[in-house]
């Protein structure tokens, strides 16, 4: 065996380097998914809901935009900001390698509830899209119902990554955001399940939606800037 050269340890060094070099920066590509996603899922939902007819913020939620000839855009956004909240996780995960990362895992199934939101369409209600008797309907269909599902559990898992983030986010010796994430899981949570009884309503699930994209996006740009 030949022994091991300055050289052959200098280029040993260099590889290492340049592998954690680009370990950093699938990192923080993957932390600018979770930077960007909320503010697309809000600027794409809101902007539809402003242009399509009928459409009541007051009344309606982001998801019956699915519906209609313009439904597609919705499913697109539901589609795409899952994917960007699944790499968000990983990223994070990555980034903050401290033990157990149920945070993390949480959030990526939020993730996924999101993606699978846009195959689950919500039945059309209440005046949305034009045409639709006003009022709840009677029935929901096997869509609509799977939607429903797919969005309680999709909201759970968001509510419960924020708090689990927050012991999580301790540990690293990251306070504020701790906080943040304790706050912010007890919204989403009381904002989203509150906002299925008729004296919290619509108003409720809107603020839970502001809430977990707020919480996302301000997570993943403090913990890329410390990356």
């Amino acid at each position: 065996m030949e022994p091991v050269t300055r050289s052959d340890a200098s280029l040993g060094k260099r590889a290492r380097a340049a592998t954690s070099s680009e370990e950093q920066e699938l990192t923080r590509k993957l932390l600018n998914c979770g930077i960007v996603a909320g503010p697309i899922y809000l600027a794409l939902g809101i902007g539809q809901g402003v242009m399509r007819e009928g459409f009541d913020f007051s009344r309606h939620a982001l998801s019956l935009l699915a519906n209609g000839s313009g439904g597609w855009i919705q499913t697109a956004n539901f589609a795409v900001t899952g994917a960007l909240v699944v790499a968000a996780a990983m990223g994070l995960s990555r980034a903050l390698a401290t033990k157990p990362r149920l945070a993390w895992w949480l959030l990526g199934a939020y993730g996924l509830a999101v993606f699978l939101a846009a195959f689950f369409r919500a039945d059309p209600v209440d005046g949305f899209p034009p045409g639709t008797p006003e009022g709840i309907p009677a029935g929901i269909s096997t869509t609509g119902l799977l939607h429903f599902a797919v969005g309680a559990l999709g909201f759970a898992m968001l509510g419960l990554s924020c708090l689990a983030a927050s012991r999580s986010l301790a540990r690293k010796g990251m306070r504020a955001l701790s906080r943040l994430s304790l706050v912010s899981g007890l919204v989403v949570l009381a904002g989203f399940f509150g906002g299925m009884t008729p004296s919290i309503g619509i108003a409720g699930i809107w603020v839970a939606v502001v809430a977990g994209w707020l919480w996302l996006s301000v997570v993943s740009y403090t913990v890329r800037a410390r990356a």
